[in-house]
């Protein structure tokens, strides 16, 4: 029996990785497009019907949950900027139940070198007829203390 099991998960290891590896392509893509301050890449990632939201202190210290739009966002990267976007994450769950997919992972926003906010983000994903992963709703989180950014994470920014 422990054969059999052992078999099957040998089987089934890679085709696991290979999903995880297109469902995590429209995440890489919106982040090389931030890097580039090319909103039409970063377009390409999402579903038609994406939603964003943050959750976030206000000045008063509050807790807030915002919403923004696909157009905002892609302003924001296509602007031109002084200095580049980074959004560096480490350590992705992925859970996955048939075309729906999901992404919670850490993560560290820099305005060219310099650290401006950390969090979580936080991917829903769907699985088109085509077999492309597109993102449909992201939510994340926007902290600028208690950071805990990994020392490998850190150090590609140096």
């Amino acid at each position: 029996m422990r054969l059999i099991l052992a078999l099957l998960l040998l089987i089934s290891f890679p085709a696991i990785c290979q999903e995880n590896e297109k469902i995590m392509e429209p995440i890489r893509m919106i982040f090389a497009g931030m890097e580039k301050g090319d909103s039409a890449m970063v377009h390409k990632a999402f579903h038609p019907s994406l939603t964003f939201q943050s959750v976030s202190k206000d000045a008063n210290g509050q807790n807030q949950l915002k919403g923004s739009t696909l157009k905002a966002f892609l302003t924001a990267i296509g602007t031109p900027h002084a200095e580049p976007f980074h959004e560096l994450i480490w350590a992705p769950q992925i859970q996955v139940d048939g075309s729906f997919a999901q992404v919670w992972t850490p993560y560290a926003f820099y305005m060219g070198k310099t650290f401006h906010h950390c969090g979580v983000d936080a991917y829903h994903l769907f699985k088109d007829n085509d077999g492309k992963w597109k993102i449909f709703n992201l939510t994340d989180t926007r902290w600028k203390d208690g950071c805990v950014v990994p020392d490998e994470v850190k150090a590609k920014m140096k």
